[in-house]
């Protein structure tokens, strides 16, 4: 059905949806609350007190006036059996010809102290029906936007709920009865209109199921389609182990030794590895990733490896080449992103072609139709990738086969969620961090005192060290009391800093913007860098010893993890301070960066007070598309993914369930979280 059949949605109302992500009526339906108002009871006028309220009243006495230019105010008597209140409207002169005396009215908002008498201002009105929207009911609060109210949007929901003829369902029957799940209508409707508490828990179990139902199927195809491939082997080499971890300039741990002979031992296998190594910051994910590619460059294949930005994929040219340095095995190895040009990137092409060429790093440059590569047998895939369908189909172009895969995330994931999302990948942990590695001066600091602050970064500045600071928004908002980076980069520029080059760096900048200012940090030009979360994952700059993050409680544990993960990367001493937007908020939550290093165990901490947006971020999150399932509950999602082990084990046909089959597929295809 098109959103534009709905009565009143024209072409303004349709681009305020489209604002939204609502393009048709299937999209409005999904359009969950993000929250409730409870406002089932009705209070008498007699027994009113402080606070939320819903009224049944009749109105008299309804007035407007207007008290100076631009300003009219509405007055009304409310009145039930028990009582009477006066009800006041600003800027809302409509309301004196909308009312109609004696008829009754439904009446919610705040019951305060206003001038010295207790009354209702601006509230929301309704007449009495049998199915009222807005109030006498659990009330949904929706994301809006410009000219479209959470109002606005109930009267769509009920207006596209009620035309539907046909609401299918999208789960196997047997999938709803053993599950005990309500049908997917009922859950649509008591989701937007739940009749009480228990059919909207009912509702969220059964659209939560059904989000993570839909990942694990997807992934479970995804994991059988590729074990169906085949793979050229690469066989362990006893020697050429030994040798690499003989002459690194460090020990491995524990950690690193077990994830590497769990690639190792996946490559020599004719079935295609697809392995992700999870690994908090600074773990040596690289040093790995470099043994298994020596292996497969010591049996003739080559390797690629594929990072998301020119900055990232150059920062990892430089650390294999160090790594293969320290070890003194020569092994030829090119940059390929989109600054090589002319000769430089035809010769590149050329030896890739002849095999000559064993080790390519670059950005998704990598998969043109001019790379072309002679015997491609492993790939490094870097943060925030991963490969869907139409991916390996053009990797198994390149190679004539599918090539080994490994996938690198510094991102600590809970179990949970990780196997929710990566559910075709097999999972390693480098749990251990490397000994004599500094752990960093992790302090909350007073938003009132940001002069001594300042003082404390000077230190590090003095000392030749570089510092970041860090915004929760570009520009300057809806809240004011928020320091955006780029209102941050002037005062400080101009003020204490004035003396230091002061960099800015966001991401609503170029590409080619973004990476001239971040290498110019990286290079030491820039004392000071202002900036987002662009550089949550982002380039090693080993001489920042100092991170100042503004408006703290706005991230995830996890997401301030992250962020603290860019200092600490050298010799010194690194030092993160923490400071709220105003000195009335809540800082226990932010304690336990204070003391906890484990990134892991911050995420178990966020997955469970915030969600999984909160290890993510909002976009990452949105890729996840999980707006109803919450992965703290672990038996809904081991229920969830049974039923898709199932699904598959029983020879179900996904396409006699086309709801479903169209949301799989999509996920099937995802190959970028952000």
């Amino acid at each position: 059905m098109n959103i534009r059949e709905l009565s009143g949605v024209g072409e303004s109302v349709a681009a305020r949806l489209e604002r939204l992500g609502i393009n048709s009526v299937e999209d409005l339906i999904t359009h969950f609350p993000r929250r409730y108002d409870d406002y089932s009871n009705v209070t008498e006028i007699s027994k009113l007190k402080p606070g939320a309220a819903c009224l049944r009243v009749t109105f008299s006495s309804i007035a407007t006036r207007r008290v100076r230019r631009g300003l009219h105010i509405t007055e009304a008597l409310a009145s039930d059996d028990t009582g009477s209140i006066r009800v006041t409207w600003f800027n809302q002169p409509y309301r004196a010809s909308s009312i109609q005396n004696e008829q009754p009215y439904y009446v919610v908002g705040e019951y305060a102290l206003n001038r010295g008498r207790f009354s209702m201002t601006n509230p929301q009105i309704e007449r009495v029906s049998d199915f009222p929207l807005n109030a006498h009911r659990i009330v949904p609060k929706y994301r809006e936007t410009k000219g479209l109210t959470s109002a606005g949007l109930r009267k769509l929901v009920h207006q596209a709920l009620g035309q539907l003829p046909v609401i299918n369902e999208h789960l196997p029957a047997w999938v709803v009865a053993s599950n005990k799940l309500v049908d997917y209508r009922s859950a649509i409707v008591q989701m937007h209109f739940p009749d009480s508490p228990a059919s909207l828990e009912k509702a969220k179990k059964r659209l939560g199921f059904e989000e993570v139902f839909r990942l694990s199927l997807a992934a479970l195809l995804n994991k059988h389609e590729l074990l169906s491939e085949k793979s050229l082997a690469i066989p362990f080499d006893k020697k050429v182990a030994q040798k690499f971890v003989a002459k690194l300039p460090f020990a491995l741990t524990n950690a690193q030794r077990r994830v590497a002979w769990d690639a190792l031992t996946d490559i020599g296998k004719t079935q295609p590895m697809n392995r992700l190594v999870e690994g908090d910051v600074g773990s040596g994910k690289t040093v790995v990733a470099a043994l298994v590619a020596l292996m497969a460059m010591s049996k003739g294949f080559q390797v690629a490896l594929m990072a998301p930005t020119e900055i990232l994929a150059r920062q990892h040219y430089e650390s294999l080449t160090k790594i293969f340095e320290s070890v003194d095995m020569h092994t030829e190895i090119e940059l390929l992103v989109g600054s090589v040009k002319g000769q430089q990137r035809q010769n590149i092409y050329a030896n890739l072609a002849s095999g000559d060429l064993r080790l390519i790093v670059g950005t998704q440059a990598l998969f043109q139709t001019k790379v072309v590569m002679k015997k491609l047998g492993f790939i490094i895939v870097d943060e925030q990738h991963r490969f869907g369908v139409e991916q390996r189909k053009k990797l198994q172009a390149k190679a004539g086969h599918m090539p080994h895969v490994l996938h690198l995330s510094a991102t600590p994931i809970p179990r949970s969620l990780a196997l929710t999302l990566y559910g075709e990948l097999d999972i390693s942990l480098i749990d251990e961090l490397p000994k004599g590695r500094l752990p960093i001066n992790t302090k909350l600091h007073s938003p009132n005192s940001r002069e001594s602050l300042y003082r404390q970064a000077e230190v590090e500045l003095d000392a030749g060290r570089q510092v970041y600071v860090v915004c929760p928004q570009i520009v300057e908002g809806d809240d004011s009391s928020l320091l955006s980076a780029e209102v941050m980069y002037e005062k400080l520029k101009s003020g204490h800093f004035k003396s230091r080059r002061v960099g800015l760096v966001h991401g609503k900048m170029k590409s080619d913007q973004k990476e001239a200012v971040m290498k110019d940090f990286k290079q030491g030009k820039i004392d000071v860098l202002v900036c987002t979360t662009v550089i949550e994952v982002g380039i090693d700059v080993p001489n920042a010893t100092c991170m100042i993050i503004e408006a703290a409680e706005r991230f995830g544990l996890a997401q301030l993890h992250q962020l603290r993960g860019r200092v600490g990367r050298g010799l010194h001493q690194s030092h993160c301070f923490l400071v709220p937007s105003s000195s009335q908020v809540a800082t226990t939550r932010l304690s336990a960066l204070e003391t906890t290093h484990d990134g892991f165990k911050l995420a178990e901490l966020d997955l469970r007070l915030r969600g999984p947006g909160a290890i993510y971020g909002t976009n990452q999150h949105g890729a996840l598309d999980l707006r109803v399932a919450k992965l703290s509950d672990t038996k809904l999602i081991a229920a969830a993914r049974a039923s898709a082990q199932a699904f598959i084990d029983q020879g179900e046909n996904l396409l006699q369930y086309p709801q479903l089959a169209a949301k799989v597929s999509a996920l099937r295809a995802v190959t970028n979280l952000n």
